[in-house]
């Protein structure tokens, strides 16, 4: 298996060219490097996208594996865009609890398809309604 292994990126173009599966077509993004990106294992990514079944195998290939991907890096991007450090972001996506949201985070919001209301709760926090 190919060294897949994440590396600081400039800027979410970067961080698009280093997800993108080549070897799939110029749409698809890859799952094992978005994995890697989050920390998390193709298990997890499987029940985030609720890609049931041989999840390991169906995971990469899922339109749902894809469509979570695209609606956390639009979270991502936004929340990114907020404080300028991805590494940062990313723990705040996976770890932080949303008081507004009944505490979940922005990860679990994400996978119930709340991906507009993550980002209007962004967008509040920079102009410096909430929070």
């Amino acid at each position: 298996m190919a060294n897949h292994a994440f590396t600081p990126v400039r800027d979410f173009v970067d961080l698009l060219d280093h997800l993108r599966d080549k070897e799939a077509g110029p749409t698809v993004l890859s799952t094992i490097r978005f994995c890697e990106l989050l920390g998390i294992d193709a298990e997890r990514l499987a029940e985030l996208a609720a890609v049931y079944g041989n999840a390991t195998g169906m995971v990469s290939a899922s339109e749902g594996a894809q469509c979570l991907i695209r609606a956390s890096l639009r979270v991502l991007q936004a929340a990114s865009d907020l404080n300028g450090d991805l590494g940062r972001t990313i723990l705040w996506f996976r770890n932080e609890p949303l008081a507004p949201f009944g505490h979940q985070t922005a990860e679990h919001l994400v996978a119930e398809g709340r991906v507009e209301d993550v980002i209007r709760y962004l967008m509040a926090l920079e102009g410096g309604v909430a929070g």
